[in-house]
C-alpha cells in the first residue's frame, strides 16, 4: 500500500554503458521511474532487457567495465550517479539494501549466517558484541527463520533455498533500509516457499513502510505483489501503468505479447500458446525505429523507420509505440489484435492408447549412506525416494510435483539408469531394466532420454552443435560421417532451429535454443521416453510458450510419453494428462490433471495448489500457508510424513502411516481423511 506520495528515489533517463572489446555497450538507455515510501514497483521484461543493470546501476554495483553515463539517480536529494565511494557505501545496506536472486552465490561459504547479518549492521552501527547478536537473532525471527538460536550458528550449505532467501533478507532489513531493491527474489523458489517469501516481504511493508523494487519476470509475483509496474525491452522503457490497469488493457504491443504467452490453471491444455517470434535484439545489432518492431504483429512502415518517444496515454500510464499518439489516429486495442491471431488448437493425440502402459515404477527406492569419521562408517541413509509407484502410458504426459528435496529429480535418475536403486523395480515395455543384460541396458536407453534442466550445463562448451547431437549417433551406431550430419540437420530444423547452426558452439545461443538443442540431442536415438526435469523453469515466459509448443507438437508427431518434472503448477496443469504429488521420497496424491486442480484430496496438494501466483491483481489468493519446513529425509517423521505440517492432522497421522488408495475412477490418494 503506498504510504507517501512524495518520490523516495528518482530515476532521470539513466543510461548504462559497458566497455567492451568491440566497443561501448548501451545496456540501459534513457530509464525513467520513481518510487514512493511504502510502495512496490515491479521492473519487468524478458532476460537481456536491461532489468537487472538498471536495479544495479542504483547502487552502482555494476561490474569494473560498466558506468552510469548520464541521467541523474535521486535519492533523499543526493545524485547518486555523482557521489563517491565512501559516500555510496554509506547508502548501500544502509539506506538501499538488494536482495539478490541466487542467495547460495552471495552468502560467504566459510562464515555463519549469523557473522554476515553482524557484518552489515558493524558497517553502520557501533554497537557491543552482544548486541550484534541480539539484533542478529531479532532479524532472523522477523523473517521467520525456524529455530534461530541455533540456525545462526549455521553455515549456508545447512539451510534450505528458500531458509537461505529469508537470511538474504534478513541481510537487507539488518538496517532497516528506506529502500529494498529484490531481483528475481522468488524465482528458484517452490510455490510454497514464495507464497512465504512474498508474505514475508508484504508484512514488512507494512511494519516498516519499506519501498520495494521488483525485479522479476513472474508476471503472477507482480500481480500480487506490485502497485506499479515498468516494463523494460532492449534497454529502454516501454511501458508504464499501474498494475490493475496494465494486467486489464495493456498499451504496448510487448506487454501483451508477455501476457499472452503465460500458461495459466484455466488454459485450455489443447490451445496452442501465443508466442513472440524471435529474441531480444543484440545491443550490438539493435534495430532502426522502434525496438520491438521485428516481433510485432502491428508493426508498420512507421515503426521500422521512427523510435517512438514515450507517449503520454492518460491516467499517469505511458507508452513507447506510435500507436498511444493521439495525432496518428491509429489507436486500437492491444488486446484485440492477439486475439485476431489465428492459433491452432493442437490435434488429437492419436499415440495415446489406454490401458498401453510403457513404463510401470513399482515400490522404487533409494537411499543415500550417512558415513562418518576416517573408516567412512554408516551412521544412518537419507532416503530421497521411500516407496514411489508410478506408471506412464504411451504417448502421455505424467507431471511429477512438489518441493525441492521431495526426490523428483532422483525419481528421473533411477528410470534412466542414472543411479541404482536401492530397493523396487523399473519395467519399462515389460522388461525390468534390473534385470536386463548389458545389450538389452542399451536398447533401452536408447528409448529413454533425459532433458536436464540448465541446457548450458549440460552442452559441453568445446564441442560444436554438430559433435554435441551427433555423439549419441555414433554410440548407438545409429549414423556416421555424411548420414550423421544429414541428421543433425533434421533434428535442428524439427526443433524450430536453423541446419546452419550445427558448427556454432553452445555459448552463441540463447537460452531457449540452448534448451531446443537439449531436446534434439534427446531425440537423436528416436526415443519413446522423454524424462523433462525443470525443462522449462529458468526461461523467460516468451521462450517457455515456444518450447511447451514445442514438446506438444513433438508428442503428437512422434508418439512421445513425457515425465514431466517442475515446481510451476500452472505449466504442469497445461502440459500433464495425469500428474502425481510427491512428498519427502513418497507419492501423496495421483489424479487426472483437470481433477487434481478442481479438487485435490490431500492437504498437501491442496497447499501447492493455493500458493500458486495468479496473474491477475484483482483476484485475493486464498492461500494455505504451510508451516516450518520440509523434515530431514534422514530422519523423518513417523506415521504420514506430513503430519508436521498438516493444518488438518489427526492422532493417527502422527502413529499410522496412510496406504496409497484409489478414491475415485483415477484419483489415488494417500490420506486418513479419506
Amino acid at each position: 500500500m503506498v504510504s507517501d506520495l512524495q518520490p523516495l528515489l528518482e530515476v532521470q533517463d539513466m543510461k548504462t554503458v559497458f566497455k567492451t572489446r568491440s566497443g561501448l555497450l548501451e545496456a540501459v538507455d534513457g530509464v525513467s521511474f520513481s518510487i514512493s515510501k511504502g510502495e512496490t514497483v515491479a521492473i519487468v521484461g524478458e532476460s537481456g532487457s536491461g532489468k537487472s543493470v538498471s536495479a544495479l546501476s542504483i547502487l552502482r554495483l555494476l561490474e569494473n567495465n560498466g558506468s552510469v553515463t548520464s541521467g541523474k539517480i535521486l535519492f533523499n536529494d543526493f545524485n547518486l550517479k555523482d557521489i563517491g565511494p565512501d559516500e555510496i557505501r554509506k547508502i548501500r545496506g544502509n539506506e538501499i539494501a538488494m536482495i539478490f536472486q541466487d542467495p547460495m552465490t552471495c552468502l560467504d561459504p566459510v562464515y555463519t549466517i549469523g557473522d554476515q547479518i553482524m557484518e552489515t549492521i558493524k558497517i553502520h552501527e557501533d554497537l557491543s558484541k552482544r548486541e550484534y547478536r541480539v539484533r542478529a537473532l531479532e532479524l532472523l525471527r522477523l523473517v521467520g527463520l525456524p529455530d534461530p538460536e541455533t540456525r545462526i550458528d549455521a553455515f549456508p550449505h545447512q539451510l534450505s533455498g528458500g531458509q537461505r532467501q529469508r537470511v538474504m533478507i534478513a541481510i537487507a532489513l539488518a538496517c532497516k533500509p528506506k529502500l529494498i531493491i529484490a531481483d528475481e527474489p522468488t524465482t528458484a523458489l517452490d510455490v510454497t516457499v514464495q507464497a512465504q517469501i512474498m508474505q514475508l516481504l508484504k508484512d514488512l511493508q507494512a511494519q516498516f513502510g519499506t519501498a520495494i523494487i521488483l525485479v522479476t519476470h513472474d508476471l503472477g509475483v507482480v500481480a500480487e505483489m506490485a502497485d506499479r509496474v515498468v516494463v523494460v525491452y532492449a534497454g529502454q522503457v516501454v511501458e508504464q501503468s499501474n498494475v490493475r490497469e496494465l494486467f486489464e488493457q495493456p498499451q504496448h504491443p510487448y506487454t501483451a505479447a508477455l501476457m499472452r504467452s503465460i500458461p495459466r490453471i484455466e488454459t485450455n491444455k489443447n490451445q496452442r500458446l501465443q508466442t513472440i517470434k524471435g529474441n531480444v535484439p543484440n545491443l550490438k545489432e539493435l534495430p532502426t525505429g522502434c525496438r520491438f518492431h521485428p516481433r510485432c504483429l502491428l508493426a508498420t512502415e512507421k515503426c521500422r523507420n521512427e523510435e517512438p518517444p514515450l507517449f503520454d496515454a492518460g491516467d499517469g500510464r505511458l507508452s513507447k509505440c506510435w500507436t498511444a499518439d493521439p495525432t496518428l489516429q491509429v489507436k486500437r486495442e492491444i488486446m484485440t489484435a492477439f486475439d485476431e491471431e489465428q492459433l491452432d488448437n493442437f490435434e488429437r493425440n492419436l499415440h495415446l492408447v489406454e490401458g498401453q502402459p510403457l513404463l510401470d515404477v513399482k515400490d522404487i527406492k533409494k537411499y543415500f549412506p550417512i558415513t562418518k569419521g576416517i573408516l567412512s562408517r554408516t551412521i544412518g541413509h537419507v532416503r530421497a525416494v521411500d516407496g514411489v509407484s508410478i506408471n506412464i502410458h504411451k504417448g502421455e504426459t505424467l507431471g511429477l510435483v512438489g518441493e525441492s528435496g521431495c526426490g523428483k529429480s532422483t525419481v528421473g535418475r533411477l528410470i534412466t539408469g542414472l543411479i541404482k536403486s536401492t530397493a523396487g523395480e523399473v519395467i519399462f515395455e515389460g522388461t525390468n531394466l534390473a534385470h536386463a543384460n548389458r545389450s538389452k541396458m542399451k536398447q533401452i536407453r536408447k528409448k529413454i532420454q533425459f532433458v536436464f534442466q540448465d541446457p548450458y550445463s549440460s552442452l559441453n562448451p568445446r564441442m560444436t552443435i554438430l559433435d554435441i547431437i551427433g555423439e549419441p549417433l555414433e554410440v548407438h551406431q545409429i549414423a556416421k560421417g555424411t548420414r550423421k550430419q544429414e541428421r543433425v540437420a533434421e533434428l535442428l530444423e524439427i526443433v524450430g532451429l536453423s541446419r546452419n547452426d550445427m558448427h556454432k558452439f553452445p555459448h552463441q545461443f540463447s537460452g531457449g535454443q540452448r534448451q531446443r538443442i537439449s531436446i534434439a540431442r534427446a531425440l537423436a536415438t528416436e526415443p519413446e521416453l522423454l524424462i523433462c526435469d525443470e525443462a522449462v523453469s529458468a526461461l523467460d515466459v516468451s521462450v517457455q510458450a515456444q518450447i511447451l509448443n514445442l514438446l506438444k507438437d513433438l508428442q503428437i508427431k512422434m508418439g512421445l510419453s513425457y515425465l514431466f518434472i517442475s515446481h510451476d503448477l500452472n505449466v504442469v496443469k497445461y502440459v500433464s494428462d495425469r500428474i502425481a504429488v510427491m512428498y519427502l521420497g513418497e507419492i501423496v496424491e495421483v489424479a487426472d490433471a483437470e481433477t487434481l486442480f478442481e479438487n485435490p484430496f490431500h492437504p498437501y496438494a491442496k497447499a501447492l495448489i493455493s500458493a500458486v501466483p495468479i496473474p491477475d491483481p484483482t483476484m485475493e489468493p486464498d492461500r494455505i500457508i504451510l508451516k516450518g519446513e520440509i523434515p530431514s529425509p534422514s530422519n523423518p517423521p513417523s506415521g504420514c510424513k506430513f503430519h508436521t505440517r498438516c493444518p488438518v492432522a489427526m492422532d493417527i497421522c502422527r502413529n499410522k502411516k496412510p496406504e496409497l488408495k484409489e478414491i475415485t475412477d483415477r484419483h489415488i490418494v494417500s490420506c486418513h481423511l479419506y
